[in-house]
């Protein structure tokens, strides 16, 4: 069991229906990391209004430690108006400022991160400049930093985005990002696996993931390259497939878990959350194992 920090948005995602269903992406890596037997603290904000509440109530019933959540007066807790395409994948319409772009440092959440085993964070924490400066004083901190872009436009800028990456000892990008920051960092190269050398070169970081939607993942590691092609789902929504994704893998990587392994389930588990509706459904250790055949 490793003791992990999740960095980073909490919020309400609102469906097209009108249906609202907990999400951000720390916190759906928190949730899965927690299923999956971790022990998981969450540091963000949210308001003092009924959506902190309920959002509080069910990072406790889900078993992450909510010890570091603030509470602000003067910012609501967050939402996101999600967009889903005929094929189910989604875009994000997101409301500035919440409460998480306010997170504040203490003396105790510096203490508890210097003694964590991992910390993961987004990009999107970084659009306001108290969160960031909280961030970057906590990666500083941290043993090991994992960082998730998550680009959202317009909430980043790649000064930033370069910066946290030099900070990371592990990436993770989807496709579509990976040749986004690649071209921005002035690579030449059309390749998937040159772009992700180019960048492991860039930033210093000797271990990238990418994920390819439908089609798998790469994982770059430690020089090597690993790769899934992905499970035949009829998607329901894409909503957090990624997250949950990353903290599956981030639960076998660092038990020192072989990183085909590795990668085999936390694709499984990426697949097995499109084919249902929201970012959080729940899976035994045992469905993921079977449904991934490994």
């Amino acid at each position: 069991m490793s003791r992990i920090v999740c960095f980073g948005e909490v919020l309400w995602d609102i469906f097209p229906n009108g249906n609202k269903k907990i999400g951000g992406a720390p916190l759906n890596v928190a949730l899965r990391l927690a299923s999956l037997g971790d022990k998981v603290t969450m540091v963000s904000a949210i308001g003092k209004d009924d959506n902190g509440q309920k959002l509080i109530d069910y990072v406790r019933e889900n078993g992450i430690d909510d010890a570091y959540i603030q509470t602000k007066d003067h910012f609501s807790t967050g939402e996101v108006t999600v967009l889903l395409n005929d094929k189910g994948s989604a875009t994000y319409e997101i409301e500035q400022p919440r409460a998480w772009d306010k997170i504040e440092m203490s003396d105790e959440l510096e203490n508890y991160v210097e003694n964590s085993d991992a910390f993961v964070f987004g990009s999107l924490i970084a659009r306001d400049e108290v969160s960031k400066q909280t961030l970057c004083r906590l990666i500083d901190l941290s043993k090991y930093n994992i960082f998730d872009l998550n680009l959202r436009p317009p909430h980043y800028n790649i000064t930033v985005l370069k910066e946290l990456m030099e900070k990371a000892d592990f990436i993770k990008f989807n496709d579509e990002e990976l040749y986004k920051v690649a071209d921005y960092l002035g690579s030449k190269y059309k390749g998937l696996e040159q772009n992700i050398k180019f960048i492991s070169e860039h930033t210093n970081t000797n271990c990238i993931c990418v994920t390819k939607g439908a089609f798998g993942a790469v994982l770059f590691y430690n020089d090597s390259l690993f790769y899934n092609s992905g499970y035949k789902i009829k998607v329901a929504d894409t909503v957090g497939a990624g997250d949950s994704f990353l903290g599956a893998l981030i639960n076998k990587l660092l038990q020192n878990e072989n990183p085909q392994k590795a990668i085999d389930f936390a694709c499984a588990v990426g697949a097995m959350v499109a084919q249902n509706k929201g970012a959080n459904p729940k899976f035994t250790q045992h469905e993921i194992i079977e449904f991934a055949n490994i």
